[in-house]
């Protein structure tokens, strides 16, 4: 397709330097979400609320057809205090958009604009502008929410910016491209006592020990080394001991990440039965939660196809990279993918300056020149996938 209008690529850098300066967290973006639906009401598009709370979606029909595609963007902001000092620095004290949400918000809202103005297609689309990705709840709130029973969504669409890719360059692999992400939380109640008579008591710091390197056997001896890539880190070991008192309880916590939900139900009986032994064993009590944040991102084959050519269109054959390595980062997107076929893309955000800076880190900013690389990319996946009205 051709370039945008320049007035439209002018519109959305200030659409996203105004979400930018205004960052909002979880399920309380209602000012973010006003902007976004008037927005949408302006570009003559039907907007529903309060979906998931603060999710809203916005209704682009044309032409005959009862196919359909949806776009969903993220809306939410991080709790980082910005360290910028540009003119769209964040005015909310201690939160940021330090993820690129208001870069996707703005590109989805450009493709909106576009489509609504230019509506070469068959069916209808449907903008999704989802709150509370970073905590891993809103695209789940959504969907409990009846977005795919209230909506004929066929398929589904996401897009997150990479820093670190080079501008203009696009990666997605078929299957599962990020990693789950959950949690989990071990207490471990003994004996506690006088450390010089350890043999009073039942001691849970060593039984906790032996927990934690039991769980490393997981990986290396429960998964394959081939098909069930994994990490299970335990990240935290608390006690209520002294330098001279054995303690009476253990906290463990820790982090999982895998590619698939087989893997991520097999890690979770394979802890319990761990836990369980171990303590048993030493004389301990014990309590076991695993909760499971983010689900295993996987895309679908077949949209991800799709995904690959609309994106070769619009940035050449040569700047997408359609097999690329599965990264062990989690998105909740994930959660849509459960449900309806779709594809999760990630766009290049530039590899100096600004374009380069890390995700969640408080000197990150979204590259305003990927804004209309987006927002084609967008723009020619309906096209492609809707087709174009009869007559």
């Amino acid at each position: 397709m051709s370039n945008l209008p320049q007035q439209l690529i002018s519109d959305m850098v200030a659409w996203r330097h105004h979400l930018h300066r205004f960052p909002e967290c979880g399920f309380d973006v209602n000012l973010t979400a006003d902007f976004i639906a008037d927005k949408l009401k302006s570009f003559g598009i039907e907007v529903v609320r309060n979906i998931g709370q603060t999710g809203l979606v916005g209704i682009l029909r044309n032409g005959t057809s009862d196919a359909s595609i949806g776009l969903r963007a993220d809306m939410d902001a991080l709790f980082i205090h910005e360290q910028n000092e540009f003119d769209h620095a964040s005015q909310h004290e201690g939160q940021m958009h330090a993820c690129g949400h208001d870069g996707h918000s703005a590109m989805l809202l450009g493709a909106a604009s576009y489509l609504a103005a230019n509506p070469d297609f068959d069916g209808t689309v449907y903008f999704i502008f989802q709150p509370d990705e970073e905590h891993g709840c809103g695209a789940q709130a959504m969907i409990d929410d009846g977005l795919f029973e209230r909506f004929a969504i066929d398929e589904v669409y996401g897009i997150h910016n990479f820093p670190g890719l080079a501008e203009g360059e696009l990666m997605v692999r078929p299957g599962s491209l990020m990693a789950s992400e959950s949690g989990f939380e071990i207490n471990i109640e003994g004996v506690g006592g006088h450390a010089a008579l350890p043999h009073q008591g039942v001691d849970p710091l060593v039984t906790g020990a032996q927990v934690i390197l039991a769980l490393q056997t997981i990986v290396s001896r429960n998964l394959s080394a081939i098909s069930e890539t994994a990490v299970i880190s335990a990240t935290e070991f608390i006690t209520d001991g002294t330098i001279n008192v054995i303690p009476g309880k253990v906290t463990i916590k820790g982090d999982c990440r895998c590619f698939t939900e087989k893997t991520l139900e097999h890690i979770e009986q394979r802890m319990k039965q761990i836990v369980a032994g171990i303590c048993e064993a030493a004389g301990a009590n014990h309590t076991f939660q695993f909760t499971n944040t983010f689900y295993p991102t996987v895309n679908s084959p077949q949209q991800t196809a799709y995904a690959v050519e609309a994106a070769e269109k619009v940035l050449g054959k040569g700047k997408v990279n359609a097999s690329c390595e599965p990264l062990t980062i989690s998105e909740d997107f994930s959660s849509m993918l459960r449900v309806k076929p779709g594809c999760y893309v990630l766009l290049g955000n530039g590899t100096e300056s600004v374009g380069g800076c890390a995700l969640h880190n408080p000197k990150y900013d979204f590259n305003d020149s990927i804004l209309p690389l987006g927002a084609r990319y967008w723009i020619q996946l309906v096209k492609d996938r809707l087709g174009r009205p009869n007559g």
